[in-house]
């Protein structure tokens, strides 16, 4: 079995682990369902199951422990991530006219396509929501309107220009 840390998308070294409220309550909120509601009603499944007699041809029992194993790693990893969150409110940003973290930016590219992402966690990407720790991310933080930046991509190096910026109120 894998060691669960390769399961964690890697951090820049000695970055901590940002994210939003509303990511973190998310985390939050999956580990308490798992812990107290999905992880009690298998075990009760695995036990019954247990009682059954021979265990190897029982499909609960077996069902019921792979799931439980499943359970169990991805709860290690929620308290991995959430040990070493820190959260930042992009509603507190005060210097809005440039990109920060959870700030929604619009950009326009090459071939004048616009594009609109949000800037969150690595544990919160998504459509239209990318790590801060993402090439794109990278190359757009601390940008204003009307700067460029320019993104590392399979085809070569790509020149984007920030069209828009926003924060959450």
């Amino acid at each position: 079995m894998a060691d669960e840390d390769d399961e964690l998308p890697p951090l820049p070294a000695g970055k901590k682990n940002y994210m939003t409220p509303e990511g973190h309550a998310h985390l939050v909120a999956e580990r308490r369902k798992l812990w107290n509601q999905e992880r009690p009603e298998i075990v009760r499944v695995v036990e019954w199951a247990a009682g059954n007699g021979d265990r190897s041809e029982n499909g609960d029992y077996i069902y019921g422990k792979k799931r439980l194993r499943e359970i169990d790693r991805r709860l290690r990893f929620l308290d991995k991530r959430l040990s070493i969150a820190e959260v930042v409110d992009p509603r507190q940003q005060k210097n809005r006219d440039r990109i920060f973290f959870g700030a929604r930016v619009t950009y326009a590219r090459e071939d004048d396509s616009e594009v609109t992402v949000e800037i969150v966690g690595i544990d919160e990407t998504d459509t239209g929501r990318i790590s801060w720790i993402s090439p794109v991310a990278r190359a757009l933080m601390g940008k204003s309107i009307g700067d460029t930046a320019t993104v590392p991509t399979p085809k070569g190096a790509e020149t984007i220009e920030i069209v828009a910026i926003s924060y959450p109120d």
